[in-house]
Order: structure tokens, then sequence, then C-alpha cells
């Protein structure tokens, strides 16, 4: 039986966190599979069942001190491969990417490229694209650059994977407890990162809640949210507005919404966006560099052109982009047929992204190692 180390920095609410989660599962049952992560502190997914090793490593401020915790991470990580005879280890992000790199040994080296912000260092990514023997990219776009400006042949796609039946199945397991009894909801899940473009949907909403004034919108995601509440407030829907915090089982919220709306800048492969279309959830999202062209397409949700990362908690200022996203969502919550058929086209689309096909791609790969 072949030996699957999965490496990753920490497990708080996040993409490639869950998808690292989601992989030891699905690889458990025909590998012997680990995570290592670097910190075990604020764990948001259920890894019961799971072997996960703490190195104690989280991360630390200062140049010295994010150097010196990279020799010790490889350090450890390498004793680790050796003492146990990895055959492979794939690492999610590009901190566990260096790790993984400098740790050396004979187990095949995987890196996990799970967001276009990665990209942003070319001289990393590089170095990525020389060390790895396999470079796993959440969507083609990054494959094919990577690909293309770095020459890079062992660059492959893997979008995220998702099983549709267990997200049905936890949407209706729990009630999600709303600070509103009636209204449509807009939904929007993410941490508190300026990335998510949260004050864009504030600002947005705003104009939504005017025009159609049984709107409420719901943010789901990990923070405190402070300067968000408090541009809520200076736009006068503060009580249409709902921060629920981190949700270790969302779907409910999301089951529970009229239209699902990404404001991202910036993505890799956006779960949440995928996760409420399952719930057939219509969505609309920022054409941002790389996860809703692919998702949504031309016909399986509506995309807006992407928006400024320059964050601006000004109330009274509301561009034009904020403006447009507005109109968008106005005109598709007051028609009723093309909800229906948004509704429709996001559970079809979503199929696509299932748990088994991520699994046979996984093993086909793993077999040729």
């Amino acid at each position: 039986m072949k030996k699957i180390l999965l490496i990753v920095p920490a497990l708080h609410q996040g993409g490639f966190e869950k998808v690292c989660v989601v992989t030891a599962r699905l690889l458990q049952p025909y590998y012997q599979v680990k995570i290592v992560i670097f910190d075990s502190q604020d764990i948001a997914y259920d890894i019961r069942g799971l072997e996960v090793a703490d190195l104690h490593l989280a991360s630390r401020p200062g140049k010295i001190a994010k150097l010196w915790n990279v020799v010790k991470r490889g350090f450890k990580l390498h004793r680790i491969k050796q003492k146990e005879g990895f055959d492979i280890a794939y690492s999610f992000g590009p901190t566990a990417n260096i790790a993984n790199i400098v740790s050396m040994g004979k187990a095949k080296k995987w890196l996990g490229i799970r967001s276009y912000m990665d990209m942003g260092n070319p001289k990393q990514i590089k170095w990525f694209s020389r060390e790895a023997d396999r470079v796993i990219c959440c969507s083609e776009q990054i494959r094919r650059e990577i690909q293309e400006k770095y020459g890079c042949k062992n660059a492959v796609t893997l979008p995220n994977p998702f099983d549709m039946r267990e997200i049905e199945m936890l949407a209706e397991k729990e009630e999600a407890l709303l600070p509103w009894t009636e209204g449509r909801i807009l939904v929007s899940m993410g941490r508190e990162d300026v990335v998510k473009g949260f004050w864009h949907l504030l600002k947005s909403f705003a104009l939504v809640h005017e025009a159609l004034p049984d709107t409420k919108l719901l943010i789901i995601g990990q923070g405190e949210y402070t300067a968000y509440k408090e541009l809520a407030s200076a736009l006068g829907i503060d009580d249409a507005v709902c921060f629920t915090g981190l949700k270790r089982n969302p779907y409910p919220y999301l089951k529970k919404s009229s239209l699902y709306v990404l404001t991202s800048y910036n993505e890799g492969f956006p779960n949440a966006l995928v996760e409420a279309m399952a719930l057939g959830v219509p969505a609309i999202a920022t054409d941002c560099m790389t996860g809703p062209k692919e998702i949504l397409g031309k016909e399986y949700g509506i995309l807006v052109p992407n928006m400024s990362p320059e964050a601006d908690f000004e109330p009274q200022h509301i561009t034009d982009e904020e403006r447009m996203l507005a109109e968008k969502i106005i005109s598709l919550l007051e028609d009723g047929e093309k909800m229906a058929h948004y509704r429709e086209m996001a559970r079809k689309r979503a199929g696509d992204y299932t748990t088994e096909s991520y699994l046979s791609s996984m093993r086909r790969w793993i077999s040729e190692e």
C-alpha cells in the first residue's frame, strides 16, 4: 500500500485547507494517508479518523524568524518522510510547498497551486515548477500560465471536489438560526480578508435594499468584521445584514438563500460558490482572474466585471461597478423565470465537480509514480 503525506500550514477555514481534508478522506480507503500541519490552533474541519501530526511551527513575524521556520519545518518533514517511507508528499499552498521542497527525501513532490494570488511571485513559481514532480493547479488558466510562462511540463488541472449528497444531507441537518423570518436573502461566504471584496458587496447591497426592501444579506465566515459592520451601519443597512461568523456547517444557511454573490477580486477555485450552486442557489460573481469564469461560463450563472482591489470603506463613495452589480442583482431577483432557470443550471454545473472525478484523477496519477 502506497503512503501519501499531505502537508498544509493549518486547518483554519479556507479553500485549500478543506480540500486537504477531503483529499485525505477520499484516499484513505486505498492508501496510508497522513496529514502534517504546522499549527493545530483553530481547526475548522472534522478530522476524526484521520492521522494528523502537528509540527508546532506556526508562522512567526520577521524575516529571520520566517527563514528559521522554513529550516525547522524542512528538517522535521525530512525526518517524517524518511522514517515513515512516504511515496508521495502533496503540499497545499506556498508555505507548505516551500517546506515540501526543502525537506528533500525520496518521496515524489506534488505541489498544489490553489489561488491565482500565488502567481504573484514569479521567482517562487519558477522554483516550484523546476523542483516539483507534479504541479497540481485548481484551475485550467493557472495550469496554462505555469506551462507557458515557466515551461512546466508536469502541471495538471484538478478542480476541487464536492460530495453533492453530503452537502444536501448537511443542509437538512440543522435549522439555520437567522435574525429574520421572511424576505429574500443574499449570501456570500469567506473569511474576513480584503481579497473577498466585501465592502463592494455591502455598498451594492445598500442599493439593492433601497430598491427591494425585503432583501437581506448574510455573510458567513471567520472574523470580527468590525470595519464591515461599521460600513453597514453607515449605509443604513445594519438591520438587514448579518455576519454569522464561522459556521462548521454553513449549508442550512446557503439553502435558505435566494442568491449567492461573490465579489472577490482574486480567487483560485471558490469552493463556496460551487457549494451554493449544489443547493440550487443562483449565482452572480465577479470575473476575477481564475475560478468564477471557469465555473459559471456563459450559461450557469451571471458574471460581472472584476472590481477594484483597493479597500474603500467610505459609505458615500459608491462606484459604477458597485452600481452595476446592484442592477444585475435587482434584475435577477425580479425575474422569476430567470431565477428558476439559474437554480436549475446551478445544480447541473455543480454536478460536474464530483468527488468521484477528483479521486479518479488522483488515483491515476498515484499509480504513475
